[in-house]
């Protein structure tokens, strides 16, 4: 079964502090929201201590046209996907560097930008990747885009057992802050979204992996992806003149206790697994709130979030990236042979996307 082999993360310079962020929002938000003191709660509430964006925090009290941020999103998006290929390629846990012409596939995942040709083009024309290398740009999926770019890759594997696949992500949320847009979901925005990229190798199981690492690595098992029919205003973006507009819906948490559960459950009945059964839970953070939906849905303890948890204090939610800034972490364990784990990640649509692992 396809197995996954490194990551490389990446995040722009500007590192900014909920604080920051927070007098940011009560300057732009205070006019028009008489209990801004309540709102502004979320920012603490919340946990995240640190993100980091593209432009330092004065440029965002600016306005700036769709047109100036996409070409922003364009040349900044390339530069940090760089970067985590690098990182990835070149990883310390690997026996040897992977060549770049070695690579057969690369998948490519965002929504907060748009780009034709698509980001892989241009990064093939920096990095020497073999020029039949295949491009699968995916895009829209939002804050479940990390988890369903690693099942299709999975699914490329099976196809080709012996290809070695780039799973890269990068989503710059903060160029998505509409100045003008003084709606709660857009203040809910401005206390959780960040920048940030990410590549994962992803391989078949005809590759030598004894010769490419000595440490276990999470095979993928099994994969799935659900759709909540119905459910399209829960969450994504609007497209107005200005460019993107943030929706939420105040129900997320409530959706991810009661609709996931069943998702989950049936998922690890279908794979002859009980819950307790499953050792690792790598989930995307979308917030406080929809972890601690995971746990009351899952019963999961405490202990089983707690990365998930530390990558949302520590960069806040980088959408589609956050969660392979969470599996990294698990990587970089020492994990027992033949223990399970979960990747999970919900997105628009309303959607969730689970993948089985095991370490082997």
């Amino acid at each position: 079964m396809p197995r996954i082999i490194s990551i490389g993360t990446a995040v722009p310079e500007f590192a900014i502090h909920q604080e920051e962020a927070m007098e940011l929002a009560r300057h732009l938000f205070s006019g028009s929201m008489k209990d801004i003191d309540r709102l502004l709660k979320v920012f603490r509430n919340g946990e995240i201590q640190k993100r980091y964006f593209v432009k330092p925090l004065d440029w965002y009290m600016e306005s700036h046209s769709f047109s100036e941020k996409n070409a922003i999103f364009i040349e900044a998006a390339v530069e940090l996907c760089i970067t985590a290929i690098q990182k990835c390629v070149t990883n310390s846990t690997l026996e040897a560097d992977i060549a770049y012409e070695e690579i057969d596939a690369i998948f490519l995942i965002n929504t907060t930008g748009l780009s034709t040709p698509s980001l892989d083009a241009r990064i093939i024309n920096q990095l020497p990747f073999s020029a039949h290398t295949k491009r699968i740009p995916i895009w829209g999926v939002g804050c479940g885009g990390g988890a369903s770019g690693l099942s299709r890759a999975y699914e490329y594997c099976l196809a080709y057992p012996d290809a070695k696949v780039l799973v890269v992500g990068v989503e710059l949320c903060s160029l998505t802050f509409q100045l003008n847009d003084l709606s709660k979901s857009n203040l809910i925005g401005t206390s959780l979204f960040s920048d940030g990229a990410a590549a994962v190798l992803i391989g078949g199981e005809e590759l030598p992996y004894d010769q490419l690492v000595h440490r276990s690595l999470p095979t993928i098992l099994h994969t799935q992806s659900t759709l909540m029919k119905d459910s399209l205003d829960v969450m994504g973006w609007q497209f107005k003149d200005e460019g993107f507009y943030v929706v939420f819906s105040k129900d997320i948490p409530t959706l991810v206790k009661n609709w996931l559960q069943p998702v989950m459950l049936q998922f690890l009945e279908q794979n002859n697994l009980e819950e307790s059964e499953i050792a690792h839970f790598i989930a995307h953070p979308g917030g406080k709130k929809v972890i601690l939906a995971y746990e009351e849905a899952l019963n999961l303890p405490p202990e089983k979030t707690n990365q998930s948890l530390e990558i949302l204090q520590e960069y806040g939610n980088m959408s589609s990236v956050t969660v392979f800034f969470v599996l990294e972490r698990f990587l970089e364990q020492s994990i027992s042979f033949g223990d399970y784990g979960v990747i999970a990640a919900l997105g628009p649509g309303f959607s969730s996307e689970l993948l089985l692992l095991r370490w082997e």
